[in-house]
Order: C-alpha cells, then sequence, then structure tokens
C-alpha cells in the first residue's frame, strides 16, 4: 500500500462537529484542511466525501418517513461539503462541490468528466449528496465515487483506529485486525464498513484504508508512509 496519485477521502459528520457533537467545530476542520493541503502539494490528487451525521443521519430517525429523512441527510452532506470547500481555499486550495441533484448555483451536477478534469487541474473535488438515492449510505457514496473517479485508494478517517473482530467499545478483549479481506467483511458481517459499500470494492477492486482520524497527522501518515489502522483488499 502507499504511492497513491488519486485518493477518495472519507471524513464522518462527526469529525467536524470534534466534541461539541453537532455543526462545525473550526480547529478540528483547520486541523483536517491544513493535512489536505499537505498532500496536495506532494503531488496527490484528493477527492472527498463527507457523511451529515454532524446535523441528520437518515436511518437513525424514526419519526418522519425514511426516504425524507435520508433527503435531509443528503443535503447535510451537502452543507458540509461547502463549509469544508471554502475552509480549503481559505488555505490557497482550488476547489470544485459535485452533487448528483441541482443545487442551485451552490454546487455543479455530478459529472466523471468534469470531476477527474478538475482533479487533474490540482483541485479538490468534493462530492456531496452522497448517490442521490435514499437507502444508500455515505459509505456506499464514497465507493461508487472512488471507482467512478479510479482513485488508487479509499481513505477512510474514523473515530476509531480499525477494523475489530467485535465491537471494542463492548469487549476489551476485541482483536483488531491489521488486514482484512472484503469476503472476510461479509462473511463475519463485521459493522465497521457498510456491506453494500463492501461489495462495490469487492466486485471493483478498489482497496481500502481505516484509521483514526485522531491521532496527529493521521491522514498524511497514512497516505503517504503507512496504514496505522486496517487495511481492507481482496487479497
Amino acid at each position: 500500500m502507499g504511492n497513491y496519485k488519486r485518493i477518495l477521502l472519507k471524513l464522518s459528520g462527526e469529525a467536524l462537529a470534534g466534541e461539541q457533537g453537532f455543526g462545525f467545530d473550526e480547529a478540528n476542520v483547520l486541523n483536517v484542511g491544513k493535512q489536505i493541503k499537505e498532500l496536495v502539494d506532494r503531488g496527490v490528487q484528493v477527492a472527498i466525501v463527507i457523511g451529515g451525521g454532524n446535523f441528520m443521519r437518515g436511518r437513525a430517525c424514526k419519526s418522519i418517513e425514511r426516504t425524507k429523512a435520508d433527503s435531509i441527510g443528503m443535503l447535510a452532506t451537502v452543507m458540509n461539503c461547502i463549509y469544508v470547500s471554502e475552509s480549503l481555499r481559505n488555505l490557497g486550495l482550488k476547489t470544485q462541490v459535485f452533487t448528483p441533484f441541482a443545487c442551485g448555483t451552490f454546487t455543479e451536477l455530478f459529472s466523471k468528466d468534469k470531476a477527474v478534469e478538475a482533479l487533474n487541474e490540482g483541485k479538490v473535488v468534493f462530492c456531496g449528496g452522497g448517490t442521490g438515492h435514499p437507502y444508500f449510505s455515505t459509505d456506499t457514496g464514497t465507493s461508487l465515487r472512488a471507482i467512478e473517479l479510479e482513485c488508487d485508494c479509499i481513505v477512510m478517517a474514523k473515530a476509531v483506529d480499525g477494523i475489530y473482530d467485535s465491537d471494542p467499545v463492548l469487549n476489551p478483549n476485541a482483536k483488531k485486525y491489521d488486514s482484512i479481506t472484503y469476503t472476510e467483511i461479509l462473511t463475519k458481517q463485521l459493522k465497521a464498513v457498510d456491506l453494500t459499500a463492501s461489495v462495490l470494492c469487492m466486485e471493483n477492486g478498489m482497496p481500502m484504508i481505516l484509521f483514526d482520524l485522531n491521532i496527529e497527522n493521521s491522514i498524511v501518515r497514512n497516505v503517504l508512509e503507512g496504514c496505522t489502522g486496517t487495511v481492507v483488499s481482496n487479497e
């Protein structure tokens, strides 16, 4: 693993919110932004998908219809992309935000050709709005866009330091995997990675690394130096 020329970075909405758990923590976003800038400055093309959990997680809302809840969640990811995009621009980077549905002049409709062109121009490309359809997680949207954009790897920054055989919060003896195959994830029904996303990645040979975002400089370290968490692949 390593020597990536083009990556798809997946960030959780919670990562943007920090300890406050809602909205944006400017210090957290700035820290992530500086790491993204370092990658771009060192020649790595970066596409980004951001979850919406700092505002709305569709599947967790039981008071309204799931399709409407997911629509709100998709819009939450668009807000996150616009915010982080502007934060990166303040650091001197060029960005472009794409969505699978029209958002007026705020974003541009996703097109593989336009997104790849933007990446080749050195822009950071944001893929907001998930897949544009309900019942698909942002993990699945991440897998879809990574495959479409022919990325070398999905770089998944989490609140945990990798994939375990059981929940490490509930089981202090849980075993962490340094590497695991998609087949094992599906067979063991491990929850760290969305199963639909795992199938997409497995069928298209898209590797993934998962690691703890809260470790200092973790995005740069995992992209440029080697995975500190778990590597997921077909082998």
